[in-house]
């Protein structure tokens, strides 16, 4: 068994949601606000965001991270928003270049752990178990992109 392996996440014939799941973002905002937490930022995501806003490397730094450890991660308002989340009108001012981890959203590990874990992330995202179905491979594939 793989270290991303759980005993509740795979039988052996494959993870609970080895037949897909379902996920429509219905844009609410709710991954972006209301709770504290961490946005992990690589260094291409850092230049990738510091370009679309208009800041130089540094001045992104000081402006929207943090260090935590060895890590770097976004900075949130003190309500814990998002430092790049308009409450006005519940959307991501960098969404064109917004993280890997919010691409990959709700695909994360500690989401696929087992069916109760994604219920419980479900209770705050309305697009979970609605909209498109995404088949195991896609599920898998996103997963694979950032360990949340």
């Amino acid at each position: 068994m793989s270290a991303d392996t759980t005993p509740e996440a795979s039988t052996d014939e494959g993870p609970w949601y080895k037949d897909g799941l379902k996920f429509k973002c219905s844009q609410c905002g709710n991954c972006c606000s209301g709770f504290e937490g961490f946005v992990w930022l690589n260094q291409t995501e850092i230049k990738e965001i510091a370009e679309f806003v208009g800041k130089g490397i540094g001045e992104f730094k000081l402006d929207h991270t943090k260090t935590v450890g060895r890590r770097i991660s976004l900075t949130e308002f003190k309500n814990g928003d998002c430092t790049f989340f308009d409450g006005a009108t519940r959307g991501c001012k960098i969404y064109p270049v917004r993280p890997r981890q919010c691409r990959t959203w709700p695909f994360w590990n500690s989401n696929l752990e087992s069916p109760e874990a994604w219920a419980e992330a479900k209770q705050t995202c309305p697009g979970m178990d609605k909209g498109s179905f995404v088949p195991l491979a896609e599920i898998e594939r996103q997963a694979a992109i950032i360990n949340v």
